[in-house]
């Protein structure tokens, strides 16, 4: 018979009670230490004070209205991202996965009434970009795609480091690019900024739109703001998620005036998108994250914590292979399968996330503190001796 949870998901048998900071209690009372944060959503930690403080202050006032309607905390958290990244515009979503439905109709309304209309989208294997029919075209692995065809067409998937080929596949048909400055799902793969520099020349030359999937890797995740910052390079679009809400449930796309003026009142919308609620957190993690000491000092416990695991890399030369990544979004490359060195962190009441490429996720709240990076360091320590034990 099936659950009453539809079963898309193979759950650890662990349940939460409640959170505090880079801390988890499970229903026997049990603490874990957190270096997921809900796959990098948790980005200040579990139930921040400021947080809660901001969200119940909100609370008592108004949860809901319609975007036919002004809401004055929406425009509030538009400001503040505008004023802090190359965006014009923003259109707020309830996810990661909204926000490239989005882009994706934005990449191709912007074409829609030229002389030469365009609606091709190039993106790169080993790619994640949400699960809804944007999202798993633009990711195009057979993995996520079998079972849910036809898909939406349009979408031209290339090798990930393959400049040849992306030179080649970029003429007048292309529409945009798709691309995440740090793969997460895809194993913690940055793409150099010489990279990234180069996309963005390509793109210029072509006069093709760049998007940039930061659901993952922004919101100080890699020790600036946004990853594509350490390039010195701007998308025309930007899809955010995870990190912007600090748990509650928030999104946005962010653009240029330029690729976002076709988007006109009634070519998109959202029941939920931008409310209140979501908005006044979102607006409270961007004043906390944008504060003078915040990102300098992430960046700092980042490379200790980097320097410590090449450590533990070299000391369990059977177990790791190599660290990769960049500030607080890093990944063990495993000789080991990924998934029983995450069971073995269950063990030692330590949670990590797998990732493609045989990698281990690490993605603690960014503002966690020394002692508990020393702790998870022990731990890591301890479960790598378990799988060598073993």
């Amino acid at each position: 018979m099936i659950p009453s949870i539809l079963p898309t998901y193979n759950r650890a048998p662990i349940a939460f009670t409640h959170g505090e900071g880079a801390w988890l209690t499970a229903e026997d009372g049990s603490r874990y230490l957190d270096f997921g944060a809900g796959i990098a959503v948790n980005a200040l930690g579990h139930a921040n004070p400021e947080l809660v403080e901001a969200l119940t202050a909100q609370a008592r006032k108004l949860w809901h209205v319609s975007n036919l309607y002004e809401i004055p905390e929406q425009k509030r958290l538009a400001d503040l991202l505008v004023e802090h990244t190359f965006a014009d515009t923003a259109f707020f979503t309830n996810s990661g996965t909204e926000a490239c439905e989005l882009a994706v109709k934005m990449a191709r309304k912007y074409w829609s009434e030229s002389d030469a209309p365009r609606h091709r989208i190039v993106a790169f294997e080993g790619s994640f970009h949400g699960r809804s029919s944007a999202g798993i075209a633009a990711a195009g692995s057979e993995k996520m795609t079998k079972g849910f065809g036809p898909l939406l067409p349009g979408f031209t998937h290339l090798r990930w480091g393959d400049h040849d080929a992306l030179e080649a596949a970029l003429d007048d048909s292309v529409a945009a690019v798709i691309v995440e400055p740090v793969q997460g799902e895809g194993g913690i793969r940055p793409m150099p900024d010489a990279c990234l520099k180069g996309l963005r020349e390509l793109c210029d030359r072509h006069g093709i739109l760049l998007i940039f999937d930061e659901v993952q890797c922004g919101m100080g995740r890699t020790g600036r703001l946004f990853a594509h910052e350490w390039a010195d390079v701007a998308p025309d679009i930007m899809m955010i998620a995870k990190g912007i809400g600090g748990g509650f449930p928030l999104g946005a796309v962010l653009a240029s005036e330029k690729a976002a003026a076709p988007m006109s009142a009634g070519s998109h919308g959202s029941t939920y998108g931008g409310n209140p609620l979501a908005c006044a957190v979102g607006a409270r993690v961007m004043e906390i994250m944008t504060a003078p000491d915040f990102l300098p000092d992430l960046r700092r416990r980042a490379a200790n914590l980097r320097q410590s695991l090449e450590g533990l890399v070299a000391t369990h030369p059977d177990i790791f292979d190599h660290v990769r990544g960049t500030g607080l979004m890093l990944g063990l490359k495993c000789r080991v399968p990924a998934g029983d060195f995450v069971k073995a962190g269950y063990g030692e009441h330590l949670l990590t996330v797998p990732a493609a490429d045989n990698v281990v996720r690490l993605l603690p709240p960014l503002n966690i503190s020394e002692s508990d990076i020393e702790e998870a360091l022990r731990r890591l320590d301890a479960a790598a001796r378990a799988l060598e034990a073993a």
